[in-house]
């Protein structure tokens, strides 16, 4: 029968970095993974790669944010509609800011009805919001 220690040594775990799918720091960053760089792509990022580039953004990723495409949580964002009211209006690719642009300027129906469906929900979450703080 082996001797076993009479003490215990602590375990000190390794030191290593948390790392991310290219897809999790993507949307971290708020940008569409297939428009980011292949060595972006095919990587792991850590997190204080990640942390460096949101200090300081690389001119793709600058590009990226100002000009698109953009994923449907940020093209939802920039029109005021949910994501599913991009759905519900046809819109399932990405879009470019220009493209963004020309929806806001000459907005069609279903953008209008969606903002609206939009602006009721937020309504509503407020007022919840505002009992739950009247109770606690």
């Amino acid at each position: 029968m082996p001797d076993r220690p009479t003490t215990l040594e602590p375990m000190t775990p390794k030191q290593s970095a948390q790392t991310m799918k290219p897809a999790t720091a993507a949307k971290k960053l708020g940008v569409y993974l297939p428009a980011t760089p292949p060595e972006f792509q095919e990587g792991t990022i850590t997190r204080a790669q990640l942390e460096e580039l949101e200090k300081n953004p690389p001119e793709w990723l600058a590009d990226l944010r100002r000009n698109g495409p953009h994923p449907r949580p940020v093209v939802a964002g920039r029109l005021g509609v949910s994501i599913s009211g991009l759905t519900r209006g046809g819109l399932t690719e990405p879009l470019t800011t220009e493209e963004i642009d020309a929806l806001r300027q000459d907005p069609p129906a279903w953008l209008a009805t969606e903002r609206e469906v939009q602006k009721k929900v937020r309504a509503e979450e407020e007022r919840l919001a505002a009992a739950r703080a009247k109770k606690g």
